[in-house]
């Protein structure tokens, strides 16, 4: 197999809907044995960052972005999780006199972050939400920018908190939906699903889970093998193969990138055909999601962005 050297010059030599990187990934997918040996290919710049970040702390230098990506390389945390804790930083790590200087800061780096990756549906709502519930307090009104600071560090620290025990708040709620003796359906590798589906086992419950592969990274590959370290029984099918499996299944689960206003969900894809498969033959679906996901944004079809 290529080096990851060789697979980011070959990147650059791609373009179109099916990328070098789509193709190795599925090219390895497809005959690796042991899981741990199938990363995705992001793995060396996420080291690079890290290294960055630290060669940035040394002169002085603070990068949100680098902040970002230091929390979000940590396997527990969401990516809005990780924008909360970046955003603390840079109240933290701000240089500003004034609580209104400091307030700008903390707009120039959430757009920063937004700006960063604009497909992140979940990196955008963490930063409004964090953006609402730390600035909006009469910590901005105070003259003494360092009792500002406090305040607003001690709000952006339990706003983290807050949103990194909702997964367990929400498998502690969730598990009461698995049966006895059912059969789930999931598509993708969702944390919130795989903590709720743990805590079921954990708590007597026996089920299947059916994972589908999740083309083109495998998420669903992944899923199963989490599973199956729990020691919950699972089947893994072809992502085409939904319909044809549906007839045995007693309900559908699935995570969430984002939650939008009108209701509707944003999710990998694949998953709004799970779902029409599942209504036609009156399954039902669930959708976990932390509530920090929900964006202020109407959707009207699948293609709106």
């Amino acid at each position: 197999m290529k080096s990851e050297e060789e697979i980011s010059r070959r990147r650059g030599e791609v373009s179109g809907a099916v990328t070098y990187e789509w193709l190795t990934q599925a090219e390895a997918a497809r005959f690796h044995k042991d899981p741990d040996n199938f990363k995705p290919l992001r793995a060396s710049s996420l080291v690079g960052q890290q290294q960055q970040r630290l060669s940035d702390e040394r002169e002085g230098l603070f990068s949100v972005i680098d902040e970002f990506n230091l929390w979000r390389s940590k396997p527990e945390l969401a990516e809005a999780v990780a924008a909360i804790k970046a955003l603390t930083a840079v109240i933290q790590r701000s240089e500003a006199t004034t609580m209104m200087g400091l307030e700008i800061d903390l707009k120039k780096a959430s757009e920063a972050l937004k700006a960063w990756d604009e497909t992140s549906i979940s990196l955008s709502a963490g930063c409004d939400l964090f953006m609402r519930y730390v600035t909006r307090t009469s910590a901005l009104e105070y003259e003494d920018i360092v009792a500002g600071k406090a305040r607003l560090i001690e709000r952006g620290e339990k706003f983290g908190e807050i949103s990194l025990k909702a997964r367990q708040t929400i498998a502690l709620l969730g598990k009461d939906f698995v049966q006895d003796g059912s059969t789930i359906l999931t598509h993708g590798c969702s944390r919130v699903v795989l903590a709720l589906l743990k805590l079921a086992a954990s708590n007597g419950k026996h089920f299947h889970v059916i994972c589908t592969e999740g083309r083109p990274k495998n998420s669903g590959v992944e899923m199963a093998n989490q599973l199956l370290s729990a020691k919950i029984p699972v089947s893994l099918i072809i992502d085409s193969a939904i319909a044809y499996t549906m007839e045995k299944v007693d309900m559908v689960l699935v995570g969430a990138d984002g939650v939008v206003e009108s209701g509707g969900i944003i999710n990998m894809i694949g998953t709004y055909q799970a779902a029409l498969v599942a209504h036609s033959m009156s399954k039902p679906v669930y959708v976990a999601a932390e509530s920090y996901k929900l964006k202020m944004f109407i959707s009207l079809s699948a293609h709106d962005s």
